[in-house]
């Protein structure tokens, strides 16, 4: 590197991306050495800046870029939305996804370009006497480097399964060209090192900022344990352990690239790594976020609810892993809103995930579907689909969302009102906070959703209009208001607490059916919701299922589900078929399937595909074309 420190000013640029550019102080012949921002405190700030620039954005970046609340089957977008900035998503939706394929985030070429970044500054990052770069901060950044290198090699793993890996290793700007081209690693050697690495950086980093708020968002050691246990929950998972489509995989060393066998063990780390993960975020004052009606009691709906919109200062605690600031939030907020306030509103969430929620008994509405996509009804759950409300649903919250406030009883606030579908009756807390159906309340106008056609207020026949029949009101404050340009500030949230519960009882469940914290772990979970403890003397079957099924209501449009269906191998159920919703063309209040005109009739939305291969991302065909030592990933 020594014979490098002289950086053209412009690939610094790069390199610092998005950042401050106020350190832009030409010498004359335009360069920048090392030396010169490694000595300038601000310069060195915003080289860190850049390392940190790869984190995902959980807003903008799960819908847009990387995708993954529309390429799962939480959220649905329509194909009109493709010619503004959508297509890429899109695409995967309908299997149009090969090598060529453009992926805006491009982990394959990009995430390198953040870990050299980092690199370089551990390599570089000085003491400055009289300034706040003392040697505990000079130390305590390159920790966090070292972690963000770390979590970057995750996201590589969780998207492409191997690619070449040389930790640590800066490749000289004169490199040869046969040292550019390594062949994929297997996937274990990177898994074990990135496992190492982020406990030992655990061990340094402090686990929270609670006084230095101003750092929040910065790397702590509750985050280090946390990807580290949830790269150990993907890799003991089918997708990656012991995969029969995998077994005759390898680079071109001929090296399997995977273990062709099943590892039970695996399971048995992910298990440790996640309690080591839920004791540490306990004994650093993490805890699930919930608020609390007048009695005492959990108040499920402003615990649901607000744990997604408050800040990490104002007491959520949930939060491990966050962004203090996200760009374009409020455009964000609007593409999940009705048309009627000046929301996009062709964002919708799937008839699938609205069938998914628990009733209010905790029990599930609809069990699976009949060939014609009819739903197959649990009795039990007391769920129907047919008729109107009767009466107002009132309970015990002081959620503002289902009514108004003039139909409060007491302590008991409205919910839904008399005559609402009862599809969408007494269903469980999540359910309300994170689904906008028709005559769903809207807050800032005083007035129920109108989706029917010729004369609602909230559709049309346009793009910019529920196209199933669904607006999404997961992580949106009821005070957003887009037409007067109201956007209450959230955090943005990459890994909370309730993650790390439900992957502890997974793992546990694979590893040791039947031990008590199984129970425990999930139902402190469901508490939160309002919904009845599991039964206990479930098996490991049931209890695998029920852990499945909780973890999609409870990260709903979270951007974690996408990732769920790819490492249990359960593609081809969900990401593939058809889609239903309630009939977009409907202009008549009624479950008649006779009429035409009837809204609430399940109608056919549209098909999507999905193909084996779209498990993973390919090689990008741009980087085959230069390293003829790389493999294509399976199928492509």
């Amino acid at each position: 590197m020594k014979r490098n420190k002289l950086l053209i000013i412009a690939v610094f640029s790069l390199l610092i991306g998005g950042t401050s550019c106020d350190y832009l102080d030409y010498q004359p012949d335009d360069f920048l050495t090392l030396e010169m921002v490694f000595s300038d405190e601000i310069r060195t700030q915003d080289w860190l800046a850049s390392a940190y620039s790869g984190v995902p954005s959980p807003m903008w970046g799960y819908y847009k870029d990387q995708g993954w609340n529309v390429m799962g089957d939480d959220i649905t977008i329509p194909f009109e939305w493709t010619q503004f900035g959508w297509m890429e998503v899109y695409n995967y939706t309908i299997g149009n996804w090969s090598p060529p394929s453009t992926w805006h985030p491009n982990y394959w070429v990009e995430l390198p370009k953040r870990i050299r970044t980092g690199l370089i500054f551990n390599e570089n990052v000085k003491v400055l006497p009289g300034t706040g770069q003392t040697e505990e901060e000079v130390e305590l950044m390159k920790y966090e480097v070292r972690f963000l290198n770390a979590y970057y090699y995750a996201l590589m793993l969780e998207v492409y399964g191997p690619f070449p890996f040389r930790p640590d290793y800066i490749v000289p700007t004169d490199a040869p060209a046969n040292e550019l081209m390594q062949t994929q690693t297997p996937y274990d050697e990177i898994v074990e090192w990135c496992d190492t690495e982020l406990k030992e950086i655990s061990r340094h980093l402090p686990a929270n900022y609670d006084s230095k708020l101003s750092k929040w968002g910065r790397a702590t050691s509750v985050m280090a344990l946390a990807i580290r246990a949830r790269m150990l929950l993907f890799a003991a998972s089918p997708l990656f352990n012991g995969n029969p489509d995998y077994k005759d995989w390898k680079n071109s060393d001929g090296v399997n690239l995977f273990n062709p066998n099943y590892d039970p063990h695996k399971w048995v780390k992910a298990a440790e790594a996640n309690k080591e993960l839920v004791d540490a975020a306990h004994a650093a004052g993490y805890q699930l976020y919930k608020e609390y009606n007048d009695d005492g009691s959990i108040d499920p709906f402003m615990s649901y609810y607000n744990m997604s919109l408050k800040r990490y200062s104002e007491g959520n605690k949930e939060i491990i892993f966050g962004q203090s600031y996200s760009s374009d939030f409020n455009w964000w907020q609007s593409h999940h809103l009705q048309k009627g306030i000046g929301g996009n509103a062709g964002m919708g969430v799937t008839q699938e995930l609205v069938d998914a929620f628990y009733m209010s008994n905790g029990e599930i509405p609809i069990t699976g579907y009949n060939v014609d996509g009819s739903p197959i009804i649990n009795i039990a759950s007391g769920y129907t689909e047919t008729g109107f409300s009767t009466a107002h649903d009132l309970r015990k919250t002081k959620w503002k969302g289902g009514g108004p406030a003039n139909l409060k009883s007491g302590d008991l606030s409205p919910i839904t009102q008399t005559g609402v579908f009862n599809m969408y009756y007494d269903r469980e807390p999540r359910f309300y906070v994170s689904v906008i159906f028709n005559e769903a309340w809207i807050t800032v106008q005083n007035r129920k959703t109108n989706f029917l056609q010729y004369g609602g207020l909230d559709t049309g026949f346009t793009f910019d209009a529920p196209q199933n029949g669904y607006n999404v009101r997961k992580r949106i404050s009821l005070d957003v208001y887009p037409r007067d340009a109201v956007h209450p500030y959230q955090p943005a949230i990459l890994f909370r607490l309730a993650e790390a519960y439900l992957n502890y009882a997974e793992a546990l469940n694979e590893s040791s059916p039947g031990h008590a914290d199984i129970l425990t772990y999930v139902n402190l979970v469901r508490e939160r919701a309002g919904i009845p403890d599991l039964p206990a003397g479930m098996t490991q079957s049931e209890m695998r299922e029920a852990i499945k099924h909780e973890r999609r209501i409870e990260f709903n449009c979270e951007g974690i589900r996408f990732n769920d269906v790819r490492r249990w191998k359960d593609g081809e159920k969900y990401l593939g078929g058809d889609l239903w919703g309630m009939n977009f063309r409907g202009r008549t209040k009624s479950d008649d399937k006779t009429n035409v005109n009837a809204f609430y009739v399940r109608t056919y939305y549209k098909s999507r595909t999905f193909n084996k291969k779209q498990y993973l991302w390919p090689v990008p065909q741009s980087q085959m074309d230069i390293n003829k030592n790389l493999i294509q990933n399976p199928d492509y």
